[in-house]
């Protein structure tokens, strides 16, 4: 017999409860901590295939000697390379990272737009970081979709998508509007700690009585 639909509300309250205590994803810490939207979309660059352990101390060297847009363009490539090693991909963020601040200040006046299509016009930024800023930079309401937004969403049953991209849309129609800002963070969290890749720790998750573990072929 196979178990009812989940209720995506009892999901996140779960989640809220289970992820209280550990640390913030790398960019919610660096939207938290200095309330930028310009720092926020920076460090979204620095963490794209990056872990967070290393995502948020670099993005404080970075910070450290340059937090505007203004200040970062007089910084020169090897020294943004030298202040994120060793992100992943370091010496193309340092020029993606000045690129964008480039962009910022010919079209924008040095300030980081808010709406999802103007800032996926800025070069490196896509779906994910462009959502990412409008939540962590804004507070504006988005969907952010990484790894494991995808892998959860499908897993719990709650979507049935092959893509991202897809797994954006259908939550944009089935995710309630309440739920939209914090549920990347609390999906990554999840993630990282407990519904893992391959073999997820499901004896510890909070989700195992009302979770069908869809593709789920080996477990702890």
């Amino acid at each position: 017999m196979s178990k009812p639909a989940v209720k995506i509300e009892k999901v996140v309250h779960q989640l809220r409860r289970s992820t209280s205590r550990l640390p913030d994803p790398s960019v919610t810490l660096v939207g938290k901590r200095w309330k930028n939207p310009f720092l926020v979309l920076i460090s979204c660059i620095l963490s794209l295939r990056t872990q967070d352990r290393t995502t948020l101390p670099a993005a404080e060297r970075l910070f450290a000697l340059a937090d505007t847009v203004q200040a970062m363009l007089k910084l020169s490539t090897d020294q943004i390379e030298k202040a994120i090693f060793p992100v992943g991909f370091y010496r193309t963020k340092a020029r993606t990272i000045l690129r964008i601040c480039r962009d910022l200040m010919d079209r924008f006046a040095g300030q980081v737009p808010d709406d999802l299509d103007t800032l996926l016009s800025l070069h490196g930024v896509g779906r994910k970081t462009a959502n990412l800023v409008l939540i962590e930079g804004f507070g504006k309401p988005g969907i952010c979709v990484d790894t494991h937004v995808h892998r959860i969403s499908n897993r719990i049953g709650f979507v049935k998508t092959k893509s991202p991209l897809e797994t954006e849309m259908v939550l944009r129609k089935k995710l309630p509007k309440s739920f939209w800002n914090e549920y990347n963070s609390l999906l990554v969290l999840w993630g990282q700690n407990v519904c893992k890749p391959i073999s997820p720790l499901c004896s510890r998750c909070c989700l195992k009585a009302m979770c069908p573990k869809i593709g789920v072929t080996r477990r702890r």
